[in-house]
């Protein structure tokens, strides 16, 4: 009996399915004349998935649903096959990146996509956390596939399979190139899987997105007005008036108008007299004499009642011992820091010719503390110490100015990099 497929063509639950019987050599053919919301309505579907979703895998030994469950099966029919590991803690970390790939990617695409296509209502909060989450995880794989080729070892594995069909659904519907610019470590990885010829003979050839589907309208389709032709048509028919609705229940059939996007709480601090992006525009602007201009154009603006200064160190410089891992791990930091950029200014330091590296820091941010979304949110925040500057120490005003210049050398070691934030 041959393995019968019930999936939506074209879909990317199905598409994992497929391609891991293409690596695997494994015969699995696609039910004959499926129909999404009919097929899979009918008493004979129902007694083999009784909730009626859609993959569904019928083999020998009985029905089997869920599209990761389906993939493994698939991939563990060949003895030693190295879709699934040669080791216990290669299959740890496949299984790892296969929970990843479902829970911190897949399901927030679906969070972003469902709405935008008619299938749930738009909630602009929703969307704003769904794309945020989206860009953590994001994130967080663009610094793995820094120094990674494939997610786990040195070949394709069913991490990578599963991985790349939940990215699939992003980069063809949602992620623009704008969008996915911000992570090209996770475009080369993308690319790279679509077009490996198992993955291309079940995909076709895959492109991507190049705008995100509007929201669908809720307005309901006007009426059109009765003419006087068909009044005089019916002369005899008289006008019932209709009684007046109470005002609570008219109310309810004028579309309501959009909520106003709620205020960030370092929107509503007393005004300031630092204007942040005539700084950043100073800092960008100069090119030489940086001490007597920019730094002291700097000193000349800030407000230490409206803002405060902050330096950072990267707890685990130790670790730091491959400068592109190092430089890229800020790279990382300072893009997962883009919800911040019109409240804070920063400048990251790679300091040192030789490894270990270390990774210090200067942040100003709006009001006296670090901002309470951006701790929540950012999640590399937590991997660095964080200390307020003390303004009535000169020694640390001092390094304030060496870390906003790049001086060089910097406490005494010479600098690999300086990025900055703004």
């Amino acid at each position: 009996m041959a393995l019968v497929l019930y999936a939506v063509k074209g879909h990317e639950y199905g598409f994992k399915i497929r391609i891991v019987a293409e690596y695997t050599g494994v015969k699995v053919e696609l039910a004959p004349d499926f129909e999404l919301g009919v097929t899979n309505k009918t008493p004979e579907y129902l007694k083999l998935n009784p909730i009626g979703k859609v993959p569904l895998l019928v083999t020998p030994d009985g029905p089997i649903f869920e599209s990761n469950a389906i993939a493994r099966y698939v991939a563990r029919l060949k003895a030693d096959n190295p879709l699934i590991g040669s080791s216990l803690i290669d299959y740890a970390h496949i299984e790892q990146w296969i929970d990843f790939g479902s829970l911190e990617i897949d399901a927030n695409i679906m969070s972003w996509f469902k709405p935008r296509f008619g299938s749930a209502v738009y909630l602009p909060p929703a969307e704003e956390a769904a794309i945020s989450a989206l860009k953590r995880a994001l994130g967080a794989l663009n610094t793995h596939l820094a120094s990674n080729t494939y997610l786990v070892g040195h070949f394709v594995t069913l991490a990578d399979i599963i991985v790349t069909c939940n990215l699939f659904w992003g980069f063809t519907k949602l992620m623009t190139k704008s969008f996915t610019s911000e992570f090209p470590h996770v475009e080369r990885y993308f690319w790279t899987l679509v077009n490996q010829p198992n993955f291309k003979k079940v995909m076709g050839d895959v492109k991507q997105t190049e705008s995100v589907p509007p929201v669908p309208s809720a307005k309901k389709p006007s009426q059109p007005k009765e003419t006087k032709s068909k009044a005089k048509e019916e002369p005899k028919k008289e006008a019932r008036k209709e009684p007046a609705k109470p005002k609570a229940e008219a109310a309810e059939e004028v579309e309501e108008a959009p909520k106003p996007k709620p205020k960030n709480p370092l929107d509503l601090l007393p005004p300031s007299s630092m204007v942040l992006d005539d700084w950043k525009r100073l800092y960008s602007n100069t090119k030489t004499n940086f001490r007597e201009v920019a730094i002291k154009g700097f000193w000349d603006m800030y407000d230490p009642e409206g803002y405060s200064l902050w330096f950072c160190e990267y707890k685990y410089n130790d670790e730091n011992t491959v400068s592109f891992v190092t430089l890229n791990k800020v790279g990382g930091f300072l893009q997962r820091m883009d919800l911040a950029r019109k409240y804070a200014f920063g400048k990251m330091l790679v300091i040192g010719s030789e490894p270990p590296f270390k990774v210090k820091g200067l942040w100003l941010f709006r009001g006296q503390e670090i901002p309470p979304f951006v701790m929540e949110e950012c999640y590399d925040m937590e991997l660095y110490n964080w200390t307020k500057v003390d303004l009535s120490d000169e020694n640390q005003k001092e390094r304030v100015n060496q870390m906003i210049e790049d001086q060089e050398p910097f406490e005494g070691e010479a600098l690999l990099d300086a990025k900055c934030f703004k």
